[in-house]
């Protein structure tokens, strides 16, 4: 089969692709390599500014490759903003890849008109990016985010990609549902893919004598994702637990030195917001370290997995984090066999080959 992936986040298209082409497929990327975290890509367009002559610029070499972007058994892209380009532009060259070729699909893998409008409909979920409960979290631009999404040129163009596209992939139960109610015929789940083999499980210490936390902070999403409230807990701990614990935090690293850093740690603070366990758990997980992230019932539930529940899930409010992380420092026994479920967690659900295979068998239909 020869695929185009179109866009990208977090190294997910490119890790897919890596695992089509173990499948023995034809895959081209294209991306800017999720924007400051410079990740694989096989056709890399990235915008310099958002100034005029950048802009033009930007634009010019998109339209100058898109009539190369032809005859592709399936194109798949990240979401509906997949070029850093406005809304309406974005649907026009979606529609001309659907012109071009055989079949086009789109991954609900971010932010979007559908995750938003499910976040603010109060009963989708329990807590969101938005709201803990019906109280809506201190989150900066919260109005403008609002607005951008629920209404204008990002929800025509999400709405009329939606509907025309010819399949949705969810790679989080938070998009599948967001997305259920209106697509369930064209919807369907698959894992976030892990390259397991480039993620090998490291050397795990039988006993631990100081737990190791690590926290990575994306400066400008901090409170979306809920790190600010975790690291002021951890840092609590630390001060609490200082003959027990020590806490690393790192900023904004591009994706390969953050991937190396990781390995000096045993526990992962992740998302606080989610309710299920997204790419930074699980690089984590595949290393063979704890993963604190979403695992809420709904995500265990959905995936069927009943007995293999390795993920430390923690509600937004910090006293029950300071609780629930007290307990991991207080176990540290229990540390090194749930390390070791981490990495049989992510084998099984999450090994990039699997995933492929699973995102064939769903374009093929």
């Amino acid at each position: 089969m020869k695929v185009l992936l179109v866009g990208d986040a977090s190294n997910f298209h490119w890790t897919l692709a890596q695992g089509l082409r173990q499948l023995g497929h034809e895959v081209t990327v294209v991306s800017n390599g999720s924007g400051w975290m410079r990740t694989g890509s096989d056709v890399l367009i990235r915008r310099k500014s958002y100034g005029a002559a950048d802009s033009m610029m930007y634009l010019a070499k998109i339209v100058s490759l898109l009539p190369t972007w032809r005859n592709y058994d399936v194109v798949q892209i990240a979401g509906h903003n997949c070029f850093a380009l406005r809304p309406e532009k974005n649907l026009a060259i979606f529609r001309q890849l659907r012109r071009q070729n055989k079949r086009v699909f789109m991954q609900a893998l971010a932010t979007d008109h559908y995750y938003v409008k499910a976040c603010f409909d109060g009963k989708t979920y329990r807590y969101s990016d938005f709201f803990v409960g019906d109280k809506p979290l201190n989150i900066p631009n919260y109005n403008t985010l609002r607005e951008t999404y629920l209404y204008g040129a990002n929800r025509d163009a999400n709405i009329a990609m939606a509907q025309e596209c010819d399949g949705i992939a969810a790679c989080l139960w938070e998009y599948y549902v967001a997305y259920e109610q209106e697509y369930a015929s064209k919807l369907t789940y698959i894992p976030t893919p892990i390259n397991i083999d480039e993620n090998p499980i490291r050397n795990i210490p039988d006993t631990i004598e100081k737990l190791r936390f690590f926290i990575g902070i994306q400066h400008d999403r901090s409170v979306l994702k809920g790190t600010d409230v975790m690291y002021d807990v951890l840092k609590q701990l630390k001060q609490d637990y200082k003959n027990e614990c020590e806490v690393t935090a790192v900023e904004s690293l591009p994706y390969d030195e953050y991937n190396r850093a990781m390995y000096e740690s045993d526990v992962l603070i992740d998302q606080l917001y989610s309710y299920t366990p997204a790419t930074n758990a699980l690089l984590a997980m595949a290393k063979g370290i704890v993963a604190v992230s979403g695992a809420e019932p709904e995500y265990y539930d959905f995936i069927g997995e009943h007995q293999l529940q390795p993920i430390v899930n923690v509600l937004p409010d910090p006293a029950k984090i300071y609780s629930t992380l007290e307990e991991l420092i207080l176990h540290r026994e229990r540390i090194p066999q749930q390390c070791r479920d981490s990495r049989a967690f992510a084998e099984r659900h999450h090994d990039y080959r699997k995933v492929a295979q699973q995102y064939i068998d769903f374009w093929s239909k």
